[in-house]
């Protein structure tokens, strides 16, 4: 059934099933390249990514960017861990959770996974869309998104 968005009617539920289609193709063929050249996956790669940007970080800070559970995210941050990619810190000032950082292997996986994925979703969303229309997108999704995570909506709950 069909909507009105400023002036202009739009199928709400064909959208949300071609932004969800599109999102999990894209994270599936991102996946693929990530796993071929590096070993690791999208959201392996989304977890180096932003301990790089944010030292410091805390497992419940990944879980609140991601939008992700705190259990799922501690179980991928363990894998992380293990891997030799990811140190935990004691927090000086909660001693209740642990400061995330890179190790020197995780910084050189995330540096080289970066350069992989931004070369695959250029060729996945150049080739299949022009530019203007990746930018109109591109500010939807961003307003959306601030107004999802501005009203907690969709936040996990554990």
């Amino acid at each position: 059934m069909a909507s009105t968005l400023s002036g202009d009617p739009v199928d709400l539920s064909d959208f949300f099933a071609d932004l969800v289609r599109c999102e999990t193709r894209l994270y599936n063929a991102l996946n693929d390249r990530l796993r071929e050249r590096h070993g690791i996956v999208t959201s392996q790669f989304e977890f180096l990514r932003h301990l790089r940007d944010h030292p410091g970080a805390r497992v419940a800070d990944l879980a609140a960017e991601f939008a992700v559970g705190i259990g799922a995210t501690s179980k991928g941050v363990d894998r992380l861990e293990r891997q030799g990619w990811v140190a935990r810190r004691p927090n000086p000032s909660d001693r209740r959770s642990s400061l995330l950082a890179l190790t020197d292997d995780g910084l050189r996986l995330a540096d080289a996974a970066e350069a992989t994925f931004t070369e695959r979703l250029t060729e996945l969303i150049a080739g299949g869309i022009k530019a203007s229309p990746v930018t109109a997108a591109a500010r939807a999704l961003s307003e959306l998104r601030t107004s999802l995570e501005r009203d907690q909506v969709g936040t996990p709950t554990g």
